[in-house]
């Protein structure tokens, strides 16, 4: 009912532009826009004492609703809100209000400031621009890269800056505040990224801390660090594309992982491939490391710009340990377990 509530709310708004002051505020746009993407998907994981037996799912793929706009402040100054919400299109689990990038800030020739909740630089700088099945798959860059998904955040209570574009180059620096300090831990996260765009070409490098956590849970006296470096170039219709990232947790050992692919649009068909690895990662002075990989394929038919087909096929092989999943939806697994299946759905964008 509350949903309801603020949907009637957001459209009462939107309509408003009709009325007669309307000229008023042309200037200064509110703008509804979303996403609904769902997957009809077949799984399983091979090996191990009790493999996973193959289920059908349909799987949402993070539908979403969201309201922006901006309001002159005069000068070239402006002011700009976000505020982004999942809807979970296959109705299972639950949702909270604004959970995906939604904040407000000010920009000018400067840059902006932001202050709210929002994808880090390292997440914008690579998952978010290298991954040719756009961080929403089975087969996406967060299923063995990017430390399996841990480098590839959407923090609250976070101070952002993003520079102008100079030539190319923009630089955004973020800053997740402590709030959740206690007695024994000081938890943060802070990073930056410099990205290099033009023409064909994109070039990246990101640095990211979590200052006492352990993935997603506080733990005192445990930090975790990355640095990565991703690239692609454009040929026509081709773009070629590559990553490769360093994470560091204390405790253990220096955790590397890669990943090259592309994606091939031949008129609305678009081809899209992606092989990654990941190895160590696992305790100090084990006697064995965690190795890993993962092999994805994928179809997508684009009917118009907003919507699309897909289909898509995912492997993962675990060598040693269970570290590589899936990279959206993934199996409960135990060591030496490896998750494959295949998956078609319709994405709409409006």
């Amino acid at each position: 009912m509350h949903c309801r509530k603020i949907f009637l709310a957001v459209t009462a708004a939107l309509a408003a532009q009709a009325a007669p002051d309307a000229l008023a505020q042309t200037a200064n746009p509110v703008t509804l826009y979303g996403r609904a993407y769902a997957m009809f998907e077949s799984v399983e994981a091979k090996g191990g004492a009790t493999p996973v037996a193959r289920r059908n799912r349909v799987s949402d793929r993070n539908s979403i609703l969201g309201v922006r706009g901006t309001e002159n402040l005069g000068g070239d100054l402006k002011a700009f809100f976000q505020f982004e919400t999942l809807f979970i299109i296959d109705g299972t689990g639950a949702t909270s209000y604004a959970s995906r990038n939604s904040g407000i800030g000010v920009r000018g020739d400067w840059g902006a400031v932001l202050l709210g909740r929002w994808d880090t630089p390292f997440k914008m700088a690579h998952a978010a621009r290298v991954d040719p099945f756009q961080d929403l798959s089975l087969a996406d860059i967060t299923g063995a890269a990017m430390n399996q998904g841990n480098f590839s955040r959407r923090e609250q209570n976070v101070v952002q800056y993003w520079s102008p574009n100079w030539a190319g180059f923009e630089v955004k620096a973020s800053y997740s505040a402590n709030e959740g300090r206690t007695a024994t831990a000081n938890p943060s996260v802070y990073g930056a990224s410099l990205v290099y765009a033009k023409g064909p070409f994109y070039a990246a490098y990101a640095y990211e801390k979590h200052e006492d956590q352990s993935g997603a849970t506080v733990t005192a006296g445990v930090d975790e660090e990355g640095n990565a470096v991703s690239a692609f170039y454009r040929f026509g219709g081709f773009r070629l594309i590559g990553q490769y990232g360093e994470y560091k947790k204390t405790g253990t050992v220096k955790q590397k992982g890669w990943a090259a692919g592309f994606d091939w649009a031949l008129g609305k068909h678009v081809i899209l491939a992606i092989y990654q690895d990941s190895k160590d990662g696992g305790a100090a002075g084990a006697a064995s490391q965690p190795k890993c990989d993962l092999v994805g394929l994928g179809y997508r038919y684009d009917f118009t710009k907003r919507t699309s087909f897909i289909a898509e096929y995912a492997q993962v092989t675990n060598d040693n340990g269970a570290t590589c999943n899936f990279g959206t939806s993934p199996l409960s697994i135990a060591a030496g377990q490896d998750p494959r299946g295949f998956g078609a759905g319709i994405r709409h964008t409006f």
